[in-house]
């Protein structure tokens, strides 16, 4: 595979078998961006748990301080006087049998579905397609709730999902790269402290085994077991 010249000044650049102090990997990963779109800082945790097992499902919300620099299309799937509610408080899309029908048919350009507890049970029916795509409204993050208007307050200032994938792996988007480094640094913490609250009980062994941060198209930087966030 051909490696461009961006990508081999990079490495010249960076040495990616270092760790890095996270201040230190925000500088480096700002200052060697050359491409012609604003990245993103993306985060990646490799945890020491089996997620096969439900005690070690590592899965949760947070919001980060300085939000995430997107735009985050949100629609609320609920009735009545919800409706209105959820347009009022910034929804982009917000309704009932509409926007089933329009799941059915295939739509899906949104990045978080809330819901109302009661139409979870049609909701439901639609996990086939929504699951997939990550979009399927759960209690524990918050997505499904009578306070609809709350829920998506919290989604546009920046209140991000994740859960451990099967390889034990957690990653994330934690904001762009032209926020203040600062600011970058605090997400980052957000984070990784919500990371540690999380750690399950059954867990043994070491639970944090590395942590990586990279820009969209760079290289990861091992970030420092030293991290005080890693030590909450």
């Amino acid at each position: 595979m051909k490696i461009s010249k961006r990508v081999k000044n990079l490495h010249k650049a960076i040495d990616v078998e270092k760790e890095y102090h996270l201040e230190e990997a925000i500088k480096i990963l700002k200052e060697n961006s050359n491409v012609k779109f604003v990245e993103s800082l993306d985060c990646a945790i490799r945890l020491g748990v089996d997620p096969r097992h439900a005690d070690q499902m590592v899965r949760g919300t947070v919001s980060l301080p300085h939000g995430t620099g997107k735009e985050v299309k949100v629609l609320v799937v609920t009735k009545g006087p919800k409706i209105q509610e959820a347009l009022d408080a910034g929804a982009d899309f917000a309704g009932f049998e509409e926007y089933l029908e329009k799941i059915k048919g295939g739509w899906a350009d949104v990045d978080v579905v809330v819901a109302s507890p009661d139409v979870m049970g049609d909701l439901g029916k639609l996990g086939k397609i929504l699951g997939p795509k990550g979009l399927m409204p759960n209690p524990k993050s918050g997505t499904v709730t009578m306070d609809v208007a709350k829920a998506v307050k919290e989604v546009k200032a920046g209140k991000i999902e994740f859960r451990v994938e099967k390889a034990g792996i957690i990653h994330t988007s934690v904001g762009k790269l032209n926020f203040e480094p600062n600011a970058l640094a605090e997400n980052t913490r957000a984070f990784l402290a919500m990371i540690m609250k999380l750690k399950p009980t059954t867990s043994k062994g070491v639970y944090v085994k590395s942590v990586f941060l990279s820009s969209t198209m760079g290289p990861g930087l091992s970030i420092s077991k030293d991290e005080p966030s890693l030590h909450v």
